[in-house]
């Protein structure tokens, strides 16, 4: 004969204060992992969702990021007429030459200042990038120290707004329009007119990267191989997303860090919930006594304190979830280990993650209850008694 449930929940209420405090520690626990789930995954949506899937970004042949390539003009000239890459009505190919560096902008997180992406595009940049929309103003113009930013920029740097002035290189350059892409890696960069910005830093001939449009999907493929197989180029070529999909690394050490966090945090939830369903053997020794003259098994008296102790937990893993649910879309950044720029992206709380966090929770509960409900089980009827 099992016990009710409804007499475990009526344990738990009697003991209000003892279960809310042991609830909290648990909750915090699953808090603390929640929240370092849902960084690396809002961290991985921005950057999976980034880059054209016909788009492919060409560096100097060693090089895994375009900050540490040293791409010449030369090779984007021989480049270019490669056969697969798409033209547009102009009948101009779709490849573009472009130069990364990176600013220092102060934010209402890091008024110390933070480190940006400054990208100098072509006119056939801009049109590559044909997903980005104007929010407000306009596009840069060439051969002008004018600036359009991302709308992450914009959003989580006042100087970076339309109408101010930023400035780096050799002046300042106005902000002239912002826009936004549903790649969202794009919405954390600053697009400027690339001859300027290459004489502005002395880079007229050495650049970082091409980032070129294929045709079709199969002449991606096809693309990537033939530059990569041409030694005159001495090139690398990825595709657009894997090369944002790399830079996911980043959030790596959150989740290492998080989950290292968290599992400390969990022996000491173990032994608070412990504690507590020793303190209430320890208290109703009597209460068990007459479970058993009543004729309840032990295993029927050690299922009803382990049920007990996993709901202590599930009420702990719900306020857990709980606490951090109000993040969930919340606006954030984080330096890339690729770029060493900040990459802003939106916390994201999945389903997924809050059930693992919610079972994480229930083996917490499960881990701290067994010793104290195998002890509830153990005890001699006479004995158990005799202690009430």
């Amino acid at each position: 004969m099992i016990l009710p449930v409804s007499y475990n929940l009526r344990n738990l209420a009697v003991r209000r204060t003892t279960t809310a405090m042991t609830a909290l520690g648990i909750g915090l626990t699953v808090a603390v992992l929640v929240a370092s789930f849902a960084l690396v995954d809002g961290l991985r949506l921005a950057l999976e969702a980034s880059g054209h899937p016909l788009n492919v970004l060409v560096t100097r042949k060693g090089s895994e990021s375009e900050l540490a390539s040293n791409f010449e003009r030369r090779v984007f000239d021989d480049l270019k007429f490669k056969a697969g890459i798409a033209r547009n009505s102009a009948g101009e190919p779709l490849a573009s030459l472009e130069v990364v560096t990176v600013i220092s902008l102060a934010s209402e997180e890091f008024p110390e200042g933070a480190n940006v992406n400054v990208r100098g595009v072509t006119p056939i940049g801009v049109e590559i990038r044909g997903d980005a929309r104007l929010t407000e103003g306009r596009w840069f113009t060439p051969g002008r120290r004018e600036a359009t930013v991302g709308s992450s920029i914009a959003r989580r740097y006042p100087e970076a707004r339309l109408g101010r002035k930023i400035r780096f290189g050799r002046g300042e350059w106005e902000v002239v329009g912002v826009f936004h892409s549903e790649q969202m890696a794009r919405n954390s960069e600053i697009l400027v007119d690339l001859n300027q910005v290459a004489a502005d830093f002395g880079r007229e001939s050495v650049l970082s990267s091409a980032l070129v449009r294929a045709t079709d999907p199969v002449a991606l493929q096809a693309l990537i191989n033939g530059l990569e197989a041409d030694t005159r180029l001495n090139v690398l070529a990825r595709s657009e997303k894997d090369y944002y999909a790399q830079q996911t690394s980043s959030g790596d050490l959150i989740r290492y860090l998080g989950t290292v966090v968290a599992a400390i945090m969990a022996v000491g939830s173990c032994f608070g919930a412990m504690n507590t369903m020793y303190a209430a053997v320890a208290r109703r020794s009597k209460e068990i006594g007459t479970l058993r003259v009543l004729g309840f098994s032990r295993v029927a008296i050690l299922s009803s304190f382990l049920i007990e102790s996993l709901l202590l937990a599930a009420l702990g893993g719900a306020l857990g979830i709980l606490l951090v649910l109000p993040l969930h879309g919340l606006s954030t950044g984080i330096g890339s280990f690729v770029t060493f720029s900040e990459i802003a992206f939106q916390l994201n709380i999945t389903p997924r993650t809050m059930a693992a966090a919610f079972l994480f929770a229930l083996a917490m509960g499960a881990a701290g209850g067994l010793l104290p409900a195998y002890q509830a089980s153990r005890k001699e009827i006479l004995t158990a008694l005799r202690e009430g």
